[in-house]
């Protein structure tokens, strides 16, 4: 656990939402958002001044997390958050010191016997409902008090304990996708509303602890996908109403109505905007009766305006009004509120994408749209999930009566595969089975210094797997495809890496002002930027709206590409690509690895294969981009790591045929390598990383396989016996990443520093001197460390400090946990 004191910690956390309807939650208590991000589930506070971004991601699960919601807990010591996931189970967390502390899991429940879908809850009676795709709801109690006099070094000051109240099987049977809790007024008992999977909303009412089913809600067309309650704020009535968000593209509204008399019938039909549908529209009264009281249930509204799925519906009730947000797979979150005049509701906001406006493709968000809405626990905010993982956030600006779009977080939504570093170490690209590529960077903002995606240079219709930087203003990458592609910086990527981080790249040779995708294209195509008579302020405030200067597909205006502030994911999506400048073919299969010369004049590339005849590896000059023949040979199976000396006169790969090799300059002006020495038994499992120490201690590298274990060799061309193992450092399970730092420690000092990563997503670092003695590790802690393996570790290149600080460069981690970390460490001393 960590206590404060460690020389270490997360400088940044990316990590993208999961495609859940119910996988967040805003806490009105703390100011928490909570969601799931892949097996983790993510903490931020999307109103944090500073902009942190995510500061935690709580590890723990084994699948998918679907499902969060926080537990209202009436005070201000302790927060509780109910999580469930695809692994069957349920998970209670606590932080017992709010807001600094961490969340620890209390409870882990494993009744269902499949996914967790749905959480609702109902704190008044400390009770919580979920709902499980093996088709049944459960009722649990959940109580908590804090136990005066433990101390934190305890199990816990908070004691919590669950209990199951009751289980209902489901009948006719669907999938429970959404459920919702309320009290009734007037009475004891509780409502409560299941649906899913059918077009049906089925509600049950409490009768003492047990719940009866008492009607079901027809006239959907499609599934139901989330339910909400409120109580009508004083001065309205003491009805309550129910939102039910269908696959239909409609909302429906329900009025709870107490007493025998039914409400005032509702003017829903008579809105001309229905036309037909209007007069099919049943008001069907279901009654029912519990400790006494009647009750009916009635058809109340039809909220139509969203064009596709509806997946989220959230009330919420300020300063006597009510106002409904729903979020839409057409890419769009709507506002609806109650014209007191006519009696209709009315969407009088809509934030978001319009229909001409929308992605052309896939990847840039057209289809998916927005998972979920959420309103911040004032109602001032508002913020959405997209398929691409990103979080939007609308801020309401009261005296403008408008809302506007702030800076928000991003991140991959499946496993990063690979890591580089700009050669300067001002930016980190990412790259990852999602299909895109990600340019993180900080942003130096008042006294604060935060880190946010800043450009997305590639998407791409493959996972991709892997990548590295030629220069400062080009990289290239790899995929699930037999080709590779190379990309340059635009002009528009390098002012806004000017005006936003401070970061002062060379400009010379950028031509190309921007990039766009085209229409069913695999390759970003260079756009032209042109003037703008005026400059609308909404483009300023980063809006969708007239951000397209013309109907012509290559231009773009330049006020879309200006501004002083992290881009939000519409300028992501469709305006930070960088044009791609060349395709390099050969490969027969998927490419599995490429690396480039420290020079930037070569690229070594490899693909999967099982064979020798397609195991080799590719050379190619970056002058003009023709192939250097004949091809590198050496392994029989995939190649799975490659990486050049500093010198850049040796070159190693390491593959899944358990050998590591080394090739060869020819000579000193050549372009030519040879093999130079290799080892078939080098380890007894496949040998998944490589990398070269610092030339100021010889000619050293580092192996990393599955044999879990980590080998670090002394390599002498000169001699007969090129290669000799030094040292073998024993890892807990198979390790899957390795890399050394290459920035001089000290010139008086004689070490090198170790980081290697394993697939049960630990991270070790240790000290090597140049007699090949190792240091004990230093061994990161469970909770800021991935959850699932480390695909790559990569040392920032060159440490821009600007004091006598000895901190070391920041250590960029990427995870099949869909996250990206940023560690930093105190001292360069870590083991003295």
């Amino acid at each position: 656990m960590l206590d404060g004191t460690e020389p270490y910690g997360l400088q940044y956390i990316s990590a993208g939402g999961n495609r859940h309807s119910a996988t967040a939650d805003w806490d009105k208590q703390s100011g928490l958002l909570a969601f799931g991000a892949d097996h983790n589930i993510a903490l931020w506070n999307p109103l944090d001044p500073s902009l942190r971004g995510v500061h935690a991601l709580l590890p723990g699960h084994t699948d998918v997390v679907n499902v969060t919601k926080f537990f209202p807990t009436g005070g201000s010591e302790y927060s509780i958050l109910l999580s469930g996931a695809a692994d069957k189970t349920i998970r209670v967390w606590c932080n017992h010191a709010r807001p600094t502390g961490r969340f620890t899991v209390t409870e882990i429940i494993s009744d269902h016997g499949h996914a967790i879908n749905t959480i609702t809850v109902c704190s008044e009676r400390r009770l919580f409902v979920s709902g499980s795709a093996d088709a049944t709801v459960k009722i649990w109690k959940l109580t908590h008090h804090w136990s005066e006099g433990k101390s934190l070094k305890d199990e816990g000051p908070v004691k919590i304990t669950v209990e199951l109240q009751q289980s209902i099987d489901i009948v006719p049977k669907f999938l429970p996708l959404a459920v919702a809790m309320s009290t009734l007024p007037g009475s004891r008992s509780l409502i409560l509303a299941v649906a899913g999977t059918k077009a049906a909303i089925a509600v049950y009412v409490s009768d003492g602890t047990i719940f009866k089913l008492r009607s079901t809600l027809t006239g959907h067309e499609g599934w139901v996908r989330s339910l909400a309650f409120v109580h009508e704020p004083a001065g309205f009535g003491v009805d309550v109403l129910l939102a039910s968000a269908s696959q239909d593209k409609f909302v429906r509204l329900w009025r709870l109505h107490r007493g025998e008399e039914l409400p005032a019938a509702t003017n829903a039909a008579k809105d001309p905007a229905f036309g037909a549908l209007g007069r099919s529209l049943s008001n069907k009264a279901h009654r029912f009766q519990t400790e006494g009281i009647q009750y009916s249930l009635t058809f109340e509204a039809l909220l139509l305006g969203h064009e596709d799925w509806i997946y989220s519906a959230r009330w919420c009730s300020q300063s006597g009004e009510l106002r409904l947000l729903t979020a839409s797979a057409d890419n769009s979150l709507a506002i609806w509120r109650l014209d007191l005049h006519s009696g209709l509701w009315i969407c009088n906001t809509r934030l978001g994408e319009i229909s001409m406006q929308k992605g052309a493709t896939t990847a840039t968000g057209s289809t998916g749209g927005f998972w979920t809405g959420l309103w911040s626990p004032e109602g001032d905010a508002v913020v959405s999930l997209s398929r691409t993982g990103s979080w939007r956030l609308w801020e309401l600006d009261e005296e403008k009566d408008e809302w506007c779009p702030g800076v928000s977080i991003s991140g991959h939504v499946q496993a990063v595969q690979d890591l580089a570093w700009s050669r300067d170490g001002s930016y980190l690209l990412s790259t990852g089975s999602d299909q895109t590529t990600r340019l993180f960077a900080p942003w130096n903002h008042d006294t604060h210094s935060s880190w946010h995606e800043c450009s997305r240079p590639q998407i791409h219709g493959y996972d991709l797997n892997c990548i590295d930087t030629i220069n400062d203003t080009q990289f290239i990458s790899g995929a699930d495809e037999k080709l590779l592609r190379v990309f340059d910086q635009p002009k528009a990527v390098a002012g806004l890496l000017q005006r936003v981080c401070g970061l002062h790249p060379s400009t010379n040779g950028l031509s190309i002002e921007a990039a766009d995708i085209p229409v069913l294209g695999l390759s970003n195509k260079a756009v032209e930027s042109v003037a703008d008579v005026s400059v609308p302020e909404s483009l300023h405030n980063g809006s969708v709206e007239d951000q397209q200067a013309t109907g012509n597909e290559d231009v773009i205006r330049n006020a879309v590409l200006h501004f002083d502030h992290p881009p939000l994911e519409d300028h992501l999506a469709r305006h930070l690509l960088w044009p791609e400048t060349e395709k390099l073919y050969g490969h027969g299969y998927e490419i599995s690895a490429v690396a480039a010369s420290h020079d930037g004049t070569l690229v070594a590339t490899a693909c999967k294969a099982s064979s020798t005849e397609h195991a080799v590896i590719r050379l190619y000059e970056t002058k003009g981009w023709r192939e250097i023949k004949p091809p590198l040979t050496a392994h029989s199976l995939t190649v799975t790591s490659l990486a050049f000396s500093p010198d850049d006169c040796f070159l190693l790969s390491t593959g899944r045929d358990r050998k590591w090799t080394i090739f060869g300059r020819t000579s000193d002006t050549s372009a030519e390598y040879q093999q130079t020495t290799s080892d078939p038994k080098s380890h007894a499992r496949m040998v998944l990383a490589g990398q070269w120490a610092p030339t100021k201690f010889g000619y050293m590298f580092v192996t990393g396989a599955r044999d879990k274990s980590v080998k670090i060799w002394s390599f002498k061309p000169s001699e007969e016996t090129k290669t000799i193992c030094k040292s073998t450092i024993l890892a807990d399970s198979p390790v899957t990443a390795v890399d050394i730092l290459q920035n001089p420690v000290d010139e008086a000092d004689r070490f090198f520093i170790l980081a290697y990563g394993t697939e049960e997503g630990k991270v070790v670092v240790h000290q090597i001197s140049e007699d090949f003695d190792v240091s004990s590790p230093l061994s990161l802690a469970r909770e800021v460390l991935p959850s699932r393996a480390v695909n790559q570790l990569r040392w920032q290149p060159h440490r821009q400090k600007e004091d006598s600080s000895s901190a070391l460069p920041l250590l960029a981690a990427g995870s099949a946990d869909c996250s990206l970390r940023l560690y930093w460490f105190s001292s360069y001393r870590l083991f003295s």
